[in-house]
């Protein structure tokens, strides 16, 4: 169904992108600016906040996903498939959360700028040990990514791991401001460092806090911080929960004292408050994505979520 969709997809696309071959300054949202600056898109808002951190005044970053929807499911839009026909660089995940809409997007682009393996295409999880890696594959396991859990950008190492990886291709794709590139990532890299030391002290008190997540999106932010995850609301990824699997996590959070549930803020409520209120567990929404009013980026959405949790732990409002 999945491989119907996405040939669906390519056409409608590709049919509204009709003149992609004109000039990029009559079709391309990168208009006569962009000759001057390197014109990146990113899949989603995690990934173009570090590359703005990185590019600086040298890039013109857009971002595909909004913030505040659920980056497994976007539609494939003709306008992102012009975005994607007048950038240099496309930075995506590397981990498949992109995979259901990205390909016909790239397909109706035509860009060999963006190819699989060109300078133009960045992979940002190069060089970051993802978890959750299947040894197989069933649908029995529900949504289950192949490569791996693709949320890794909540831990903040992994993003200064990101943040170097887009650095580079950026010093390969526009070698003439390849030094600012660099003395850019060296200042995120230290104001970086100077935050994991603040989040450390701040979170030291709350390690083996115990958690309950709805989806796997916080698990990198867990295990870099020493929170431990009890569960999960979804019984497997993706699968809504039943009354007969609430009827039994109900219990075990009871026996563990999870004191938080973490949801995303697109996430139902309904289940999330009733199994607080059967619990005594605290329903947390937090961001996954900066660019949002409480966490415009990268290093402000890992502040917020932190502070959050760290207040709720000490029973704060």
């Amino acid at each position: 169904m999945r491989e119907v969709t996405m040939r669906l997809s390519t056409t409608l696309v590709a049919a509204a992108v009709v003149g992609l071959a004109a000039p990029a300054s009559l079709v391309g949202p990168f208009v006569l600016e962009a000759q001057a600056k390197l014109a990146v898109v990113a899949t989603t808002s995690d990934l173009a906040a570090l590359a703005r951190a990185v590019g600086g005044a040298d890039t013109d970053v857009r971002a595909i996903a909004r913030p505040t929807e659920d980056p497994h499911f976007v539609d494939a839009k003709p306008s992102y498939a012009k975005l994607l026909n007048g950038a240099d660089l496309l930075i995506d995940g590397g981990a498949a959360l992109e995979s259901g809409w990205l390909p016909p997007l790239l397909d109706a682009a035509r860009n060999p700028k963006l190819a699989p393996g060109a300078a133009g295409r960045v992979v940002a999880a190069a060089g970051i040990g993802l978890l959750e890696v299947p040894t197989t594959l069933s649908r029995a396991q529900g949504d289950v990514h192949p490569l791996g859990n693709p949320h890794y950008l909540l831990d903040p190492g992994n993003g200064g791991i990101a943040a170097a990886t887009i650095a580079d291709a950026m010093a390969t794709v526009d070698p003439g401001n390849a030094e600012r590139y660099r003395a850019n990532l060296a200042r995120f890299r230290s104001a970086l460092e100077s935050k994991l030391a603040e989040w450390d002290l701040l979170m030291k008190p709350h390690r083996g806090l115990k958690l309950v997540t709805y989806h796997k999106s916080f698990d990198y932010l867990a295990k870099r911080f020493g929170l431990e995850i009890v569960g999960m609301l979804e019984p497997k990824p993706g699968i809504p929960p039943s009354p007969a699997y609430l009827a039994e996590l109900i219990p075990r959070m009871r026996a563990a004292k999870v004191q938080l549930i973490l949801i995303e803020p697109n996430r139902e409520r309904q289940v999330p408050d009733f199994v607080a209120e059967k619990t005594g567990a605290r329903v947390l929404a937090l961001p996954i994505m900066p660019g949002v009013p409480e966490a415009p980026e990268y290093l402000d959405l890992i502040d917020h979520d932190l502070k959050e949790i760290a207040a709720a732990a000490a029973g704060g409002s």
